[in-house]
């Protein structure tokens, strides 16, 4: 098993669920979380009652998926090519070998 940690702009969260909906056979579990967060691009300038506010943290959206060694290759390549729109903070795939068996109750 691989722990999958994939992290994406917004407004690109929903076409990843979509090609994870997709693949489907091997993916064992799923869960989304809203984040803020930045890497290289550092935050934004943002304008607020005539005056400029540095924005340190920006949206993020957090996918973390466990999955079959076989399909996780796979999987992490379609969700770049999904995620990627060419621009700085496009997000990050974290690929793990989960050490631990998922115990559901």
């Amino acid at each position: 098993m691989k722990h999958l940690t994939i992290v994406v702009k917004p407004f690109r969260a929903e076409a990843v669920l979509k090609v994870i909906a997709e693949v489907g056979v091997g993916v064992e579990q799923c869960l989304v979380r809203e984040a803020k967060g930045y890497g290289r691009q550092k935050g934004y300038l943002d304008r607020y009652r005539d005056g400029d506010f540095s924005m340190a943290f920006l949206p993020k959206v957090i996918i973390t998926l466990w999955v079959h060694d076989d399909r996780a290759e796979e999987l992490a390549e379609r969700i770049a090519k999904t995620a990627r729109t060419g621009r700085i903070g496009d997000g990050k795939i974290l690929a793990v070998p989960a050490a631990y068996d998922v115990i559901e109750f």
